[in-house]
């Protein structure tokens, strides 16, 4: 059983920046994937990006490209979103989620098996 804890999230100006962070209890990543996804009010979950604990490769969705990172600490267990020039349409709750993914998958969030409680960003503009 994996238990992720998010934190790091908050209220932030548009163009500011946010490092969310991903711990997990128990088990580690060791054959995952990690995603983060968001939802905001009224609106379907949807991938933010992914890492694959092994061998680190990243994938983003294009609203996100080039202004978000994700990055992994092995002897934390922890993931990181760093998240950079923050507008107004990428507040949402956020998650992440664990799951054993390969491929195209990991863009699904009904793929993930465990998932953290969500944290809130805020960009205000």
């Amino acid at each position: 059983q994996v238990q992720l804890v998010e934190s790091g999230g908050g209220l932030v100006q548009a163009g500011g920046s946010l490092r969310l962070l991903c711990t997990a209890s128990a088990r580690t990543f060791s054959t995952y994937a990690v995603g983060w996804f968001r939802q905001a009010p009224g609106k379907e979950r949807e991938f933010v990006g992914a890492i694959f604990w092994r061998g680190g490769s990243t994938y983003y969705a294009d609203s996100v490209k080039g202004r978000f990172t994700i990055s992994r600490d092995n002897a934390k267990n922890t993931v990181y979103l760093q998240m950079n020039s923050l507008k107004s349409e990428d507040t949402a709750v956020y998650y992440c989620a664990a799951g054993s993914i390969s491929g195209t998958s990991l863009y699904t969030h009904a793929n993930y098996r465990y998932w953290g409680q969500g944290t809130q960003v805020t960009v205000s503009s």
